[in-house]
Protein backbone atom coordinates (compact mmCIF):
# COMPACT_ATOMS: atom_id res chain seq x y z
CA UNK A 1 0.00 0.00 0.00
CA UNK A 2 1.89 3.49 -0.73
CA UNK A 3 2.31 5.64 1.86
CA UNK A 4 -0.48 7.88 0.65
CA UNK A 5 -3.55 5.57 0.33
CA UNK A 6 -2.31 4.19 3.94
CA UNK A 7 -2.96 7.89 4.99
CA UNK A 8 -6.27 8.31 3.88
CA UNK A 9 -7.28 4.90 4.88
CA UNK A 10 -5.72 5.98 8.91
CA UNK A 11 -7.80 9.15 8.78
CA UNK A 12 -10.64 7.52 7.48
CA UNK A 13 -10.90 4.90 10.42
CA UNK A 14 -9.71 7.78 12.69
CA UNK A 15 -13.02 9.91 11.39
CA UNK A 16 -14.89 6.59 11.26
CA UNK A 17 -14.20 5.90 15.47
CA UNK A 18 -14.39 9.24 16.24
CA UNK A 19 -18.42 9.84 14.79
CA UNK A 20 -19.40 6.36 16.01
CA UNK A 21 -18.08 7.20 19.71
CA UNK A 22 -19.55 10.88 19.68
CA UNK A 23 -23.01 9.38 18.08
CA UNK A 24 -22.89 6.17 20.88
CA UNK A 25 -23.05 3.84 17.83
CA UNK A 26 -22.52 0.59 19.91
CA UNK A 27 -23.78 -1.36 17.14
CA UNK A 28 -21.26 -0.92 14.45
CA UNK A 29 -23.60 0.96 12.06
CA UNK A 30 -21.43 3.49 11.39
CA UNK A 31 -18.31 2.05 9.49
CA UNK A 32 -15.90 2.68 6.38
CA UNK A 33 -17.04 1.14 3.05
CA UNK A 34 -15.74 -1.03 -0.03
CA UNK A 35 -15.13 1.04 -2.72
CA UNK A 36 -17.38 0.19 -5.20
CA UNK A 37 -15.90 1.28 -8.47
CA UNK A 38 -17.66 4.09 -10.38
CA UNK A 39 -21.05 3.60 -8.13
CA UNK A 40 -19.15 4.44 -5.56
CA UNK A 41 -21.23 5.97 -2.05
CA UNK A 42 -18.48 7.78 0.05
CA UNK A 43 -15.69 6.45 2.63
CA UNK A 44 -17.98 6.56 5.58
CA UNK A 45 -21.45 4.74 5.62
CA UNK A 46 -24.09 4.62 8.61
CA UNK A 47 -24.47 8.21 9.44
CA UNK A 48 -27.95 9.47 8.89
CA UNK A 49 -30.10 12.60 9.48
CA UNK A 50 -33.61 13.07 9.14
CA UNK A 51 -33.93 8.99 8.44
CA UNK A 52 -31.52 9.78 5.77
CA UNK A 53 -28.43 8.65 4.30
CA UNK A 54 -25.57 11.28 4.93
CA UNK A 55 -22.67 10.15 2.58
CA UNK A 56 -18.82 11.70 3.88
CA UNK A 57 -15.87 11.52 2.05
CA UNK A 58 -12.40 11.71 3.53
CA UNK A 59 -9.50 13.29 2.58
CA UNK A 60 -5.93 13.55 4.09
CA UNK A 61 -4.30 15.88 1.70
CA UNK A 62 -2.74 19.14 2.75
CA UNK A 63 -1.47 20.49 -0.30
CA UNK A 64 -3.25 22.54 -3.33
CA UNK A 65 -6.90 22.94 -2.14
CA UNK A 66 -8.93 20.97 -4.08
CA UNK A 67 -12.62 21.22 -2.77
CA UNK A 68 -14.31 22.03 -5.25
CA UNK A 69 -13.44 18.95 -6.75
CA UNK A 70 -14.26 16.70 -3.57
CA UNK A 71 -17.38 18.78 -3.07
CA UNK A 72 -18.40 17.35 -7.10
CA UNK A 73 -17.24 13.87 -5.84
CA UNK A 74 -19.15 13.80 -2.46
CA UNK A 75 -22.25 15.06 -4.66
CA UNK A 76 -21.73 11.96 -6.89
CA UNK A 77 -21.32 9.84 -4.55
CA UNK A 78 -24.62 11.19 -3.02
CA UNK A 79 -26.16 10.49 -5.99
CA UNK A 80 -25.08 6.94 -6.03
CA UNK A 81 -26.45 6.31 -2.20
CA UNK A 82 -29.66 7.96 -2.61
CA UNK A 83 -28.74 9.84 0.23
CA UNK A 84 -29.81 13.22 1.70
CA UNK A 85 -26.34 14.88 1.46
CA UNK A 86 -23.25 14.82 0.81
CA UNK A 87 -20.38 16.41 2.99
CA UNK A 88 -16.73 16.61 2.72
CA UNK A 89 -14.24 15.63 5.73
CA UNK A 90 -10.68 17.05 5.36
CA UNK A 91 -7.40 16.78 7.17
CA UNK A 92 -6.42 19.89 8.95
CA UNK A 93 -3.34 20.30 9.21
CA UNK A 94 -1.43 20.24 11.89
CA UNK A 95 -4.14 18.37 13.83
CA UNK A 96 -4.10 14.85 14.64
CA UNK A 97 -6.14 11.87 15.96
CA UNK A 98 -6.31 13.42 19.69
CA UNK A 99 -8.87 16.63 18.29
CA UNK A 100 -10.71 15.02 15.22
CA UNK A 101 -13.47 17.46 16.09
CA UNK A 102 -11.59 20.51 14.76
CA UNK A 103 -11.09 18.59 11.44
CA UNK A 104 -12.87 20.17 8.69
CA UNK A 105 -16.41 19.74 7.69
CA UNK A 106 -17.62 21.07 3.64
CA UNK A 107 -20.39 20.86 1.74
CA UNK A 108 -22.30 22.99 -0.52
CA UNK A 109 -25.08 25.52 1.05
CA UNK A 110 -27.60 23.64 -0.88
CA UNK A 111 -26.52 20.05 1.22
CA UNK A 112 -26.44 22.54 4.27
CA UNK A 113 -30.34 23.67 3.44
CA UNK A 114 -31.12 19.86 3.59
CA UNK A 115 -29.13 18.84 5.99
CA UNK A 116 -31.17 21.43 8.52
CA UNK A 117 -34.46 20.51 6.96
CA UNK A 118 -34.38 17.20 5.90
CA UNK A 119 -35.52 17.65 2.44
CA UNK A 120 -33.33 17.72 -0.97
CA UNK A 121 -33.79 21.05 -3.15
Amino acid sequence: MSRSKARGTAFETAVTRYLADALGDDEGTIRREALHGTRDVGDIGGLRAHGRKVVVECKSYTGRDRMAQWLDEAETERGNADALVGVVVSKRRGVGETRMGDQLVSMTLDGLLALVTGEEE
